[in-house]
């Protein structure tokens, strides 16, 4: 009796543990099941193929999740840290494993052909991972974990760290290139979602994993900080999980109507359990990050079991979307406009000044960065009030409008129209390089980082850590020189136009978005060096910035100049075969552009030297009071020491002049 007495509060505490993992379970199985068990396949492949699938996920989630562990929460060169880029590797090389598998099993299912060793089969596998897009999205994603498996071995360093981990995430990239993602009729925003959902979900995923594995490896003051900074990440991928989830299940029911079906019947459970879930985990995560400071064992075990029931709900609902019909099919059907073969959009409605507004494609990417940009401005303004410290409310609206800004270049009508016009692209780049820029630069997000974000005194490496690391390296002192950033800036746009990397950049997502970002980052780094405020490199003087500007304009107006005279059509089988029927001719079109850019694309430069005038005008009344300050101290010696001095000479030359 005193033994049943003992086991009844154990099983008391388990059973509900035991629940929620076993529905977590169950959700995850039924999600990754196959549909089909009677496939002419063998059933090892049926079943090998799911399986397999989901160990890959699982496991690039590890990596990727311990490896941010690693960057962003732990202490380097503590055995904490060398226990998580172990279990990184050992997930990669998992992943490789199973990446291998999934490839194979993925050739028998397409190709019916039975597994064997045989030569024909080496040459249909063969062919499969060269010429077929999954086939290479599979030996993609095979040699980057091999890669990264070595890599995470014999790396230790956090900078060097940081890199293996960006060539981790790219295991990713084929993988949200694979699937529905790829052939929806809203290409670019589809990518982004998954793309998004992915990374942020290995995040959430991995890092808890890691956090479980360094556990007994910390003291526990020491794991209770390591715990809530893995709250923070899982907040922030919480949200985003949820957003992009929910902006792929839209593409896909395209009204509200579309709720009553059972795809909509499925959105509306997954977001009813992502919602619940989420205030329940929230809830218990504040009360387990308390009981964890004060030593209480089964209070990080309730944290974990409570994540893994919210990880494994969202994952199989998600499975059982994807295998379920959407009222929107995935790929456009029947005859095909240009335009749907060439973008897989239908041409928009003819441009006017109202669509530009009007219209909207939404990129989760920009709606997430923009939106995440301000938020935690405005928290570190906030912050800063708190304990006294000001910050001038200009900056703050600054950063907000070219935040504001960039949200509409990257979702709004100029980028809807960017597609088919090249006026409207151009538009959108003047303003994404030269813009939005002025606008950032002049809110110092870099000085308010340093005085908003508390310093790690622990030896981690957090966001305040990570930005001055960046902004003081070798390479960004680099990119940031002046004589540099003049040079990328003007000479990127030659480059960009007049090479392959234009046609990359418009008929590829992911080039599109290189090209928001290489050209956003280049005005940002020409601004920053003309009238930044925030801390980098020795600047020029105001006469030579003066110069700097003004040479940035003249080869900018020869780019302008040269795009409006020029008589041959860039890209002409994308722009001049859209098929439309409104608007200009595409060359007509074409050369208005080049207008755009030598004389809108002028009006930013004309901001830069009015403020570049107003600072240096400034200056010189800065160093005039100081100047006077100090004459007042020294009652003028410096004025008096000057007199003498041309008193002397004056007197040496009267002399030299009565010799004579």
């Amino acid at each position: 009796m005193h033994t049943l007495n003992g086991v009844t509060p154990i099983v008391r505490r388990a059973l509900p543990a035991g629940v929620v993992l076993a529905a977590a379970l169950v959700f995850l199985i039924v999600g990754f099941a196959p549909t089909a068990a009677g496939s002419s396949a063998s059933f090892a492949v049926t079943w090998g193929l799911p399986i397999a699938r989901m160990i890959v996920d699982l496991a690039i989630a590890t990596t990727i999740g311990s490896v941010v562990l690693a960057l962003w929460v732990l202490t380097a060169k503590t055995a904490a840290y060398r226990r998580a880029l172990l279990l990184a590797a050992g997930a990669s090389f998992v992943a490789t494993v199973f990446s291998i598998l999934t490839l194979l099993f993925t050739f028998v299912k397409v190709s019916q052909l039975p597994l064997s060793a045989s030569a024909a089969f080496g040459e249909g596998l063969a062919f499969f991972v060269t010429t077929i897009g999954i086939g290479q999205a599979w030996l993609a994603v095979i040699l980057i974990s091999a890669t990264a498996t070595v890599l995470l071995l014999g790396v230790t360093h956090q900078t060097a760290i940081f890199f293996v981990g960006l060539l981790s995430l790219s295991a990713l990239v084929p993988l949200a290139l694979q699937g529905h993602a790829a052939g929806s009729t809203d290409h670019g925003t589809a990518v982004s979602s998954l793309g998004l959902h992915l990374v942020f979900i290995s995040i959430w995923v991995g890092g808890l994993v890691a956090l479980v594995f360094v556990r007994s490896l910390c003291a526990p003051a020491e794991f209770a900080q390591f715990a809530k900074r893995y709250s923070t990440l899982a907040l922030v991928a919480f949200i985003v999980v949820g957003a992009t989830g929910l902006i792929s299940a839209w593409l896909r029911l395209g009204s509200f109507e579309n709720l009553a079906t059972p795809y909509g019947t499925l959105v509306l459970a997954k977001t009813f359990a992502l919602i619940t879930l989420g205030i329940l985990g929230f809830w218990q995560r504040q009360r387990a990050l308390e009981r964890v400071s004060r030593q209480a064992r089964g209070a990080f075990t309730w944290l974990v079991i409570v994540e893994l029931a919210i990880l494994g709900a969202a994952m199989g609902l998600a499975q059982a979307l994807s295998r379920t019909a959407p009222p929107v099919p995935h790929r456009l059907v029947g005859g095909l406009t240009p335009a749907q073969i060439l973008t897989g959009e239908p041409l928009p409605p003819p441009l006017t000044f109202e669509r530009y507004f009007t219209e909207w494609s939404i990129d989760p990417l920009w709606l997430l960065v923009c939106a995440f940009g301000i938020v935690f401005y405005i928290a570190g303004v906030a912050r800063l009030r708190r304990r006294g410290d000001a910050w001038p409310w200009h900056r703050a609206v600054l950063w907000t409008l070219g935040l504001l800004l960039l949200f509409y270049i990257t979702n709004g009508g100029v980028k809807v129209y960017g597609h088919y016009l090249f006026t409207a692209h151009m538009a959108a780049h003047m303003a994404l390089g030269m813009m939005v820029p002025i606008l950032l630069v002049a809110g110092a997000p870099v000085t308010l980082a340093m005085r908003a974000i508390h310093k790690r005194g622990d030896g981690s490496r957090g966001s305040r850590e990570w930005i001055l690391l960046a902004v003081h390296s070798r390479y960004g002192r680099v990119i940031s020189h002046p004589i540099f950033a003049t040079i990328n800036f003007v000479g990127s746009l030659w480059i960009f136009y007049y090479t392959p990397i234009f046609r990359w950049a418009i008929t590829d997502h992911i080039g599109h978005e290189w090209m928001v970002v290489h050209f956003l980052l280049a005005g940002y780094l020409f601004v920053q060096s003309l009238i930044g405020i925030d801390p980098g490199p020795s600047r020029l003087s105001y006469p030579l910035r003066l110069v700097q500007l003004f040479a940035a304009m003249t080869v900018h107006a020869f780019f302008g100049l040269s795009i409006m005279s020029g008589q041959g059509l860039l890209l002409a089988d994308w722009f001049g075969a859209m098929g439309r029927t409104w608007g200009s001719a595409p060359l007509v079109d074409q050369q208005a552009g080049g207008a755009i850019a030598w004389s809108v694309g002028e009006i930013p430069n004309l901001i830069i030297a009015i403020v570049l005038s107003m600072q240096w005008s400034r200056d010189e009344g800065r160093i005039a009071k100081r100047l006077d300050r100090q004459a007042e101290r020294d009652n003028d010696a410096d004025l008096k020491s000057y007199n003498e001095m041309l008193g002397g000479l004056s007197e040496q030359d009267s002399r030299r002049a009565a010799q004579r």
